[in-house]
């Protein structure tokens, strides 16, 4: 059995919306947890065994697999035939992999640094800025629908989901604002999102 921790509309919400694309639902669990959140609200729950009391967290059998990148590769190899991640060995694999990496190590550390409005000459010449890692996208989607193509993967899930989560952020480019809309509007998130009300208006 798999169990995935979740706290609705955070960085866990995507994970729900894979869960659906990779047809899993029958088996991954979803625990539903609180977190602390930004504005001061929620808090750690006991139920979370990740150890900073983050989400998501996925458990398999015990193992524990967190970051949202790590867990989006976990959940696809478990399920290839949806054909969301290239096999090992396969030559388009090092592309998905290089957009994981460079979402993580450059693209969430950029979003955070503007979020705080913090610069600093050595924060720009390793993480460069976000007109940088707008040029970096609009370059992959300029002839194409995705990021590595025609074909919807989980790149574009985790990738597309920051700006749909923080839309003043949106670069003001029509390639990648069609690209963000049709991610967002893929009948796995809305029903990802779905859940995530029902959850909301659950607590109230």
């Amino acid at each position: 059995m798999l169990t995935l921790y979740h706290a609705p509309l955070s960085r866990s919400t995507r994970i729900v919306a894979l869960i659906h694309e990779l047809g899993l639902l029958d088996r991954v669990q979803i625990e539903p947890v609180t977190v602390s959140r930004a504005d001061g609200s929620g808090g750690r729950d006991l139920k979370n065994p990740h150890p900073e009391g983050k989400v998501p967290l996925l458990v398999h059998d015990g193992a524990v697999i967190r970051e949202s990148t790590a867990i989006a590769l976990y959940l696809a190899e478990l399920a290839p035939e949806a054909g969301l991640a290239p096999q090992v060995g396969a030559a388009d694999r090092g592309p998905l992999l290089s957009w994981l990496s460079w979402y993580c190590g450059v693209l969430e550390p950029v979003i955070v640094l503007t979020l705080c409005g913090v610069a600093h000459p050595v924060l720009n010449t390793t993480f460069r800025g976000l007109p940088e890692a707008t040029d970096r996208l609009a370059d992959a989607l300029e002839r194409n629908s995705y990021l590595m193509g025609d074909d919807f993967t989980i790149a574009d899930l985790i990738i597309a989901s920051t700006f749909s989560t923080l839309p003043h952020l949106m670069p003001d480019n029509p390639d990648i604002q069609g690209w963000v809309a049709r991610c967002a509007n893929r009948p796995a998130m809305q029903a990802a999102l779905a859940y995530d009300a029902d959850l909301m208006a659950a607590t109230v």
